[in-house]
């Protein structure tokens, strides 16, 4: 369990799935309760008994799919036996699908927006990206350690993954056709990431399907 996870009954996920449905379509600045109490097919008054406020809605929302992420991505390394195998598990979990790709970082970029301009949202940012990065972090330790891997700092190696994984996510959304790139792009990201945790060396086999 990671620190995002929050034990939650079957309908505050109900909830909390068609918030997210709502943010992803219209953004953060164009969402409202009654969109929300429409979509879930219940009155506002419900999402007040639940969640108190609308800001305490939008971040239970967002500690509700970053913690889906990161459960995801622990998962698929878990299946992993080396770290090489563990890169390639962990860009596969993150390419996960077109669509659920496109709303995630729509609703992830309104995230960072907010964390830049409010506190109440820079904890949750916080949290998530020291979870990535710990959970990177560990595996490209155990790329060091095998001989795969070569960084002279795993801390910052694990922060450059990041950095190439999202951005990109980034170039990747403002292709004019995503759908039919998403592929592509996967495998363009398990070339950068190895290239650079190889000291400029490319992977000798990517993984593809």
């Amino acid at each position: 369990m990671t620190a995002l996870e929050e034990d939650l009954s079957p309908k505050q996920q109900h909830l909390l799935r068609c918030t997210y449905q709502v943010l992803a379509e219209g953004g953060l600045r164009h969402l409202s309760l009654q969109r929300v109490a429409d979509r879930a097919e219940v009155s506002k008054g419900i999402l007040l008994y639940y969640f108190g406020t609308k800001e305490k809605l939008v971040l239970a929302t967002l500690r509700w799919v970053l913690a889906r992420v990161a459960r995801r991505i622990h998962a698929a390394v878990q299946r992993a036996r080396t770290a090489e195998e563990k890169v390639h598990a962990t860009v596969d979990a993150i390419f996960v699908d077109p669509k659920a790709n496109r709303d995630f970082y729509l609703v992830y970029m309104d995230l960072l927006a907010s964390a830049a301009r409010q506190h109440t949202f820079q904890e949750l940012s916080a949290t998530f990206r020291d979870i990535v990065d710990a959970a990177y972090g560990q595996i490209i330790g155990e790329g060091v350690r095998e001989g795969a891997f070569r960084v002279r700092d795993v801390q910052e190696a694990a922060a450059v993954m990041r950095a190439l994984v999202d951005g990109l996510f980034l170039q990747w959304l403002q292709e004019p056709d995503p759908g039919a790139t998403h592929r592509q792009v996967r495998e363009r990201c398990k070339h950068a990431i190895f290239t650079y945790l190889r000291g400029g060396e490319g992977p000798e086999d990517s993984g593809g399907d």
